[in-house]
């Protein structure tokens, strides 16, 4: 009976794998090309495009996190950003960031981030807690300390990535600043005027600054001038020397100075800045080669010379 029972399981297996290879079969064959047959729509579509392709410029940077959220979850998210935007605060501090890191100020949307981060560090603590609760025996007030202690590091903790992706940003446009500098330098002295040579340097150049150009050159186009344009990109980041060549720019414009002469200065001058900063960061760190050199290295030597004497005197005791 049971070698019976045996052979209709295999046999019921084998049936159903059977069929399943056969609609796998089926789906590839329906899905080769001579089979996709194009509709009216597909055919006629290309023909209807007459609207043109909107400028990159204006198109948004990042898909926001709220976006991608089931409409169910919104209002709880939004209620609980709200909370944690009134218990923390520095809605100023968060937009002056955003900008910094290159994303668009809303703060709106940087709590809900805040309130995910939290949530996931939530559960990475509640899961301790049930861990330290079956294992140990310990009391529910463990459990749920942890759960609330991993819903305020998950916010710090988002609000500390912001800070780090602000200053990176800033890094990486205080390196590209020289070159970029001396380009601007190069084609005003070929002849080309301001906003022409901002047009040929941001078109031919790639990164964080040439990004900050790109998006001065769409603020002039919408109708602010050039200088406005240009104390934008001082106010959207938080570099000393940003601003004076955002400066050296618009006293250059206004009063008819020779720019490639005032853009070359400065990329020397950051050039400088560079240069002292790595000779600090290398002092810095010869002062933390030396710790484990004085505590540990030291102290064994010393031990190693004055060992031997100490069992002599052992010895000749």
């Amino acid at each position: 009976m049971s070698e019976l029972l045996h052979d209709v399981g295999l046999g019921r297996s084998g049936a159903l794998l059977g069929l399943v290879f056969a609609l796998g079969v089926l789906l590839v064959h329906q899905g080769l090309p001579r089979h996709r047959r194009a509709t009216l729509d597909d055919r006629i579509a290309p023909y209807l495009r007459d609207t043109p392709r909107p400028s990159r410029l204006l198109v948004p940077k990042g898909v926001g996190v709220t976006g991608a959220i089931p409409a169910l979850l919104r209002p709880l998210l939004v209620s609980a950003a709200g909370r944690v935007e009134r218990v923390v605060g520095g809605n100023a501090s968060v937009r002056r960031r955003l900008l910094r890191a290159g994303r668009e100020p809303d703060t709106d949307q940087f709590r809900a981030e805040q309130v995910l981060t939290g949530v996931v560090f939530a559960v990475g603590g509640g899961a301790l807690g049930v861990l330290s609760v079956a294992a140990r025996g310990s009391s529910w007030v463990v459990l749920v300390a942890l759960v609330g202690l991993g819903f305020c590091v998950g916010v710090l903790a988002r609000d500390t990535m912001l800070t780090r992706a602000a200053t990176r940003r800033e890094q990486r446009m205080l390196t590209e600043f020289p070159t970029v500098a001396e380009l601007l330098a190069l084609a005003v002295g070929a002849g080309e005027g301001a906003v022409g040579a901002l047009e040929r340097v941001g078109r031919m150049s790639h990164g964080e600054l040439a990004d900050e150009l790109r998006t001065c050159l769409a603020d002039a186009r919408a109708g602010a001038n050039l200088p406005q344009a240009l104390q934008g990109l001082a106010d959207r980041t938080g570099l000393t020397s940003l601003a004076r060549f955002v400066d050296g720019i618009v006293i250059a414009v206004e009063r008819g100075t020779p720019l490639a002469d005032v853009l070359r200065a400065q990329a020397q001058d950051v050039r400088e800045e560079g240069r002292r900063q790595l000779m600090e960061e290398g002092g810095k760190k010869e002062i933390a080669m030396m710790v484990p050199v004085v505590f540990l290295v030291l102290p064994i030597t010393i031990l190693f010379a004055i060992f031997p004497g100490i069992e002599f005197f052992r010895f000749e005791m």
